[in-house]
């Protein structure tokens, strides 16, 4: 099952995929695409619909963020043993968890900003697990049993902010603009291993990341357990778990980073596919 929000920013509402890939409305169904529409009861309700007697919408309308009022969006960095390496930095003994601001959340297909004085603002193709259940101190063969769902997530990344700029990395990864989130919410029951999925990102048509989530360090069973460990997990949640190697800053000889005007193109198996223009705030 695919799930969506189409229409303008701060206006958009709920929205199902049927068998076509047309999008139906879910208006005066569900609120939104969060909380308890989100718990396992919430997803079988939709699940019994029949997307066909739904109103359909434009096929031209803009998709916004897969999930909204995102309580937590939690990030996973240095996940893939190659990125670690290329960024000069160990593989953690344990998950590196820090948190993106919720004002850098943006549709999939929306404008990433340049912020202002940046000089290595950079990409990263990210596999996104959206929360369907409270989650604290779960073990780890609870964990799935918390997942609702995946989505594509671009952790737009300014690298001077992030890592010479003091401090922890939040303020080079929180940006607005820096979170661009679905097309779509695919449930967990449509994808039966999240780690085995290709991935890849582009900028102006020249492949930099071609990735699988089979090289995670932690895999998604572990990140949901783990982080458990630290805070409560809310449906509607979100964790972005690392991306593979190809960012900007390990380019060689010399690092790439966007300076405007460039198209990012980016997908996950199965998960649907992104496109940013890069512009300056």
């Amino acid at each position: 099952m695919k799930l969506l929000r189409v229409g303008p920013a701060g206006a958009e509402v709920p929205a199902i995929m049927d068998a076509e890939g047309r999008l139906r409305s879910l208006a005066g169904i569900v609120p939104d695409i969060a909380g308890d529409t989100l718990l396992p009861e919430g997803l079988a309700a939709l699940r019994a619909l029949d997307p066909a007697r739904l109103p359909e919408l434009p096929a031209d309308s803009r998709i916004g963020p897969c999930v909204g009022q995102i309580g937590k969006f939690i990030c996973i960095g240095l996940n893939y043993a190659d990125h670690a390496a290329e960024s000069n930095l160990p593989v953690p003994p344990e998950p590196v968890i820090f948190l993106k601001a919720n004002s850098a959340i943006i549709g999939p297909n929306d404008d990433v900003l340049i912020p202002r004085g940046s000089k290595k603002t950079d990409w990263e193709v990210e596999l996104g697990v959206v929360i369907g259940k409270r989650a604290s101190y779960v073990t780890e063969a609870e964990a799935m049993e918390h997942v609702a769902g995946y989505c594509v997530i671009n952790d737009v990344s300014e690298r001077e902010y992030q890592i010479e700029r003091a401090g922890t990395w939040d303020k080079g990864k929180g940006c607005d603009t820096f979170g661009p989130i679905g097309p779509w919410l695919v449930t967990a029951d449509d994808v039966p291993d999240p780690q085995n999925l290709s991935m890849w990102l582009e900028v102006d048509g020249h492949r930099y990341q071609n990735g699988s989530t089979r090289t995670m360090v932690y895999g998604v069973r572990h990140l949901v357990h783990y982080v458990s460990q630290f805070m409560t997990l809310h449906p509607g949640d979100v964790i972005s778990t690392g991306t593979p190697p190809g960012v900007g800053m390990g380019v060689k000889p010399a690092p790439v980073y966007l300076k405007g005007g460039e198209v990012m193109r980016l997908g996950i198996e199965g998960l649907g596919e992104q496109t940013q223009r890069v512009g300056h705030a």
